[in-house]
């Protein structure tokens, strides 16, 4: 008969073994488990464990498989969904991505509060947004990502708008929220679609000095321009999950945490990185 005893060392050893790539580690569960809510002392006992939540989360983000399509060792995908609606609501998955950023920007003896960034936006297609736009330059129908990272391509803003949006309007909101979360960043790096009058002078009012990294003059090849690289490269950490090459989401906030969970993944696995 299996006991309580029997069945934790049969779930330690599953996750010696990490039966998946996206499985959290016992050192990144450490960052992450001070910040799950605390059961409820009234009603029926908690069963679930909400670190196979967190790796269920992470799985299908990184996979990019459907809910009702998440494997059978994980918990039942209706009972991660409930979590993960439960988390979106807290805003669980920003905090874990903000607070691995400040860990990881100290473990490379940098400032915890970053003092520059780079802006730029991507769009991609949305085939279940409620809302959706078209973007004439990329030929795409869908969402835009608008994000602010560090100069080091750590994730610092993000927002979500549709794709007909241009890339200094979307950025206004962009500035508006990295004022009040990291108050700190005085210069910013862009391209020449941010080379715009509203936009310049609310940066002007919100005390950001936007910087345009302008192409080289006759640019016919590739060619990689100071600062404009790193904020690419973020973009090709993000499609590394594969929830995120396509905008499945049909509400925008839901769309904004699945970032966070692959950001803040991606973070916590730099931090406890030995290779």
């Amino acid at each position: 008969m299996w006991t309580k005893e029997h069945r934790a060392k049969a779930l330690a050893r599953t996750r010696e073994l990490k039966r998946y790539p996206s499985d959290l580690t016992d050192d990144e569960w450490l960052v992450i488990a001070p910040l799950m809510p605390a059961a409820s002392r009234i009603g029926r006992p908690r069963s679930v464990d909400l670190r196979e939540v967190i790796n269920a989360i992470r799985y299908l983000v990184r996979s990019g498989c459907e809910w009702r399509m998440l494997p059978r060792d994980l918990p039942p995908w209706q009972t991660v969904y409930w979590w993960f609606r439960r988390f979106v609501r807290r805003l669980l998955f920003r905090v874990v991505h903000d607070i691995a950023l400040m860990m990881d920007r100290l473990l490379h003896e940098r400032n915890k509060q970053p003092s520059a960034g780079v802006l730029d936006s991507q769009a991609v297609k949305a085939p279940a947004s409620r809302e959706r736009g078209y973007d004439a330059n990329k030929k795409i129908t869908g969402r835009k990502r608008h994000i602010a990272v560090d100069t080091d391509g750590r994730l610092l803003m993000v927002n979500l708008t549709t794709a007909s949006i241009s890339n200094s309007a979307g950025a206004q909101q962009v500035l508006d929220a990295l004022k009040l979360r990291w108050p700190w960043p005085r210069r910013l790096f862009a391209d020449s679609a941010y080379d715009r009058r509203v936009l310049l002078d609310k940066a002007a009012f919100l005390d950001f000095i936007v910087e345009v990294v302008r192409k080289v003059q006759d640019q016919h090849t590739f060619v990689l321009l100071p600062r404009r690289w790193v904020v690419e490269r973020t973009f090709g950490w993000m499609m590394r999950w594969r929830r995120l090459v396509r905008d499945y989401e049909q509400r925008v906030d839901v769309s904004r945490q699945m970032i966070y969970v692959a950001t803040g993944s991606l973070l916590l696995k730099r931090l406890f990185d030995t290779n």
